[in-house]
């Protein structure tokens, strides 16, 4: 179960192309209850955000701006990848 009371850093990787992109992921963290602070790095499309709140939520609610939304690579969920050699064994 989910602990409410911890807080915990949610990195994302979200596709911010001028200023007003910036403002609308501000928007949206700024009304998002649970959130303690957030961090919007522009140069490297890097949005770091402390909450007590699962990240999952924290992406969801920053994919509503239509900008592009995944966790940053090192704090993404392992998932295994098509190897290249069963793309050639199909082949």
């Amino acid at each position: 179960m989910f602990d409410c009371f911890s807080v915990q850093t949610t990195v994302l990787k979200v596709g911010m192309s001028c200023q007003g992109c910036v403002g609308a992921v501000k928007r949206v963290l700024g009304k998002l209850e649970g959130v303690e602070s957030y961090d919007i790095d522009f140069d490297a499309q890097k949005v770091t955000v402390k909450s007590n709140l699962p990240p999952e939520t924290v992406l969801q609610t920053v994919s509503k701006t239509g900008k592009k939304t995944a966790y940053w690579e090192a704090e993404a969920p392992a998932e295994p990848e098509a190897k290249p050699a069963e793309a050639v064994a199909a082949a």
